[in-house]
């Protein structure tokens, strides 16, 4: 991986809706443009995710979206205000910042939840975007989010008997109330959207509780990748807003007609994407990349077979040689 380079121009962005996004460039200013689009969602951008961008060759912009990382309000704030954080949103926020940025059109790099949202946007606004890549790729049909909360607990009995005690009997969780809309009639887990209920409640201490409760089940989910406990690991307000906003998301199918983003994939011909996927994720089964990569003629899926979700040394190098070729362009 390259050296860290850091940021030479950064501020927040005025999105509407008393939200500020942070955002930050690093790299070339004459450099390729480029986006990185965090996972979580919620989880905040990463500086470990510039090192994989030469720093001659890009103009690389991180940002936090709505809720999360630097970006004011955070969730972890009950008075923020979730309406106003959906997926749409947040694309009208990266073209935004693209328009502030004075940027034409960038090449796309994330994963996981980062990929739904790369796809979200780059399917409305094709003509903005070079190139795509994607590492862990998800697209948040109800049916993906059916598995990681509930249909992989067959793989994790006891961790997930533990998940569901979290919510039986809690103070708040008899329905997903408080998530923005009626998350049970969108076809969403009940459990899903109990958790969101449950982060919504006036008491920090249940948030918090319900907050560490998911994290245990996220961190169980992964734990045959032995790469530690990442969502656990979070601390305080952190947790507490990524969890708000994962659980607000998940509980209302991220706001996308069931299968949309595959279904719509033909919008993005002409644009060179690169997909890797472990063969071993269990929290985002292979089955989404390869029907994506079916619907998406300019992409290329590559399966790490030895790989997860958090991928490894193998996808490391295999998001380098993308890029490194993307930028010689």
């Amino acid at each position: 991986m390259y050296s860290d380079s850091a940021p030479y121009d950064q501020g927040r962005l005025d999105v509407g809706d008393g939200n500020l996004i942070h955002w930050e460039v690093s790299g070339n200013p004459e450099g390729r443009p480029a986006l990185v689009v965090h996972g979580g969602p919620g989880s905040g951008s990463s500086p470990r995710s510039r090192r994989f961008f030469d720093p001659e060759a890009y103009r690389l912009v991180l940002f936090d979206q709505r809720g999360c990382g630097r970006s004011t309000p955070h969730a972890s704030d009950p008075a923020a205000d979730m309406a106003v954080n959906t997926t749409a949103h947040l694309v009208a926020d990266m073209e935004r910042l693209r328009e502030h940025l004075g940027i034409d059109r960038w090449l796309l790099y994330g994963g996981s939840w980062g990929s739904t949202l790369i796809l979200a946007y780059a399917e409305a606004y094709p003509e903005r975007v070079t190139e795509i890549v994607i590492a862990a790729v998800t697209t948040t049909r109800r049916s993906e989010t059916a598995w990681l909360y509930e249909g992989v607990g067959r793989f994790f009995p006891e961790a997930h008997e533990r998940f569901r005690a979290g919510v039986e009997g809690a103070p708040g969780a008899g329905g997903a109330s408080g998530t923005g809309g009626a998350a049970g009639s969108e076809g969403a887990s009940d459990l899903v959207g109990a958790y969101a209920a449950l982060m919504n409640h006036p008491d920090r201490a249940v948030r918090e509780k319900a907050a560490a409760d998911w994290c245990t089940w996220e961190d169980a989910v992964l734990s045959m990748e032995g790469q530690g406990t990442p969502y656990t690991d979070r601390l305080d307000d952190a947790r507490l807003g990524f969890v708000r906003i994962c659980s607000h998301y998940f509980a209302h199918g991220a706001w996308l007609e069931e299968g949309a983003l595959i279904r719509d994939a033909h919008r993005l011909a002409g644009i060179p994407g690169v997909l890797i996927h472990g063969r071993l994720d269990m929290g985002g089964p292979l089955g989404t990349a390869w029907e994506l990569s079916r619907a998406w003629p300019d992409a290329r899926l590559h399966v790490v077979e030895s790989a997860g979700h958090l991928g490894g040394e193998e996808t490391g190098k295999l998001i380098l040689t993308a890029l490194d070729g993307f930028a010689k362009g």
